[in-house]
């Protein structure tokens, strides 16, 4: 089908068909939807360079990953996060544009990026305590959504962040209200924003109930199997080792679970452990009792959400920017029970 006959099928001119495809603000929602299920149903699919040159846009969004941050591709949270963007970027007609380059080039393919209109918008991922990436974007001046935020930024910027503080103390606090007092953190990487936040809940749910943060309790590294078992490990082989645990990512859980079990112990009686999970597509936490206790916050969501934004501040370059707080549910599974009574 041609844009002609799909205008003809619903009696609209083809610019207003046009526009309607291609999110113009002027045409009103409920025409906006008609024309997209029109065309869905009718299997009309825009020739992307002809609305490129229509638009004067790439019909493109980038995101950029860094060399030294490449294993990102493989981390099922970000695999989750793009199949989340991409159903977003598929259902409006565009593309997305996926940049890994070496770390010291990234200021130069974002200028790139900008300048030869490979990209009419960009999500950030991962963003760090002193992070440049905001100061940057804002210079060039190209609009685009920061999955996370930057703590120490007073700039203005775009963003949608789960409340990881608010998280972490609640699900520290439901640690603390079974009777356990040593609890470990398997946190994320230390300079990361959403470890940092993270750290604080902790902390400060501990510190309400007059416990001093241990800073031998606490790891700090990429959150991977590997990594969980070998910090859960070195801390039950300490003197005084853990009652519970707290892990960043469901993946380090899995590691804490086997070196619980690698003692002798089991998880949920011996041990407690609550993760925070991201609800991903491969690795569910899903049952009528989840293995996991956990803090459950959907990244697919989050990515869907992401794109929507900067899609949205595209088509509409006066958009206001807006911020995103996402809070997480606590989902109770196995893996928790009352501190055990010694003696």
């Amino acid at each position: 089908m041609k844009l002609k006959e799909l205008s003809e099928l619903l009696n609209l001119s083809q610019t207003t068909v046009s526009r309607a495809l291609n999110g113009y603000p002027e045409v009103s929602e409920s025409t906006r939807k008609r024309v997209r299920e029109a065309a869905e149903t009718h299997g009309y699919h825009p020739n992307t360079r002809a609305r490129s040159l229509a638009t004067g846009r790439a019909m493109a969004i980038g995101h950029v990953l860094p060399l030294s941050s490449k294993h990102e591709m493989m981390n099922p949270v970000f695999t989750d996060f793009i199949a989340g963007a991409g159903e977003v970027y598929s259902a409006h007609g565009y593309d997305m544009l996926l940049s890994v380059v070496p770390d010291e080039l990234q200021e130069r393919t974002y200028r790139d990026l900008r300048n030869k209109g490979s990209v009419d918008g960009l999500i950030v991922h991962a963003p760090k305590l002193a992070e440049q990436r905001i100061h940057l974007l804002n210079e060039i001046g190209i609009p685009y959504v920061v999955h996370g935020r930057a703590s120490d930024s007073n700039e203005p910027y775009a963003w949608v962040d789960m409340n990881n503080t608010h998280a972490f103390k609640r699900a520290t606090d439901f640690l603390l209200d079974l009777g356990h007092r040593r609890i470990a953190l398997v946190n994320g990487l230390a300079d990361m924003d959403f470890a940092i936040r993270r750290r604080a809940g902790f902390e400060e749910a501990l510190a309400e109930r007059g416990i001093e943060p241990e800073a031998a309790l606490v790891s700090s590294d990429e959150m991977t199997e590997s990594t969980g078992y070998a910090a859960a490990r070195g801390f039950l082989a300490g003197p005084a080792p853990p009652t519970a645990f707290l892990a960043s990512s469901i993946l380090s859980a899995l590691g804490i679970r086997r070196a619980i079990e690698e003692r002798g112990l089991r998880m949920g009686r011996d041990i407690s452990v609550i993760t925070h999970d991201d609800d991903l597509g491969y690795l569910q936490n899903r049952a009528e009792v989840p293995v996991f206790t956990a803090t459950r916050s959907s990244v697919r969501d989050a990515g869907r959400l992401a794109a929507g934004m900067v899609l949205e501040m595209v088509q509409s370059p006066d958009t206001a920017v807006r911020q995103v707080l996402l809070e997480s549910e606590l989902i109770l599974g196995q893996s928790t029970g009352p501190a055990p009574v010694f003696g």
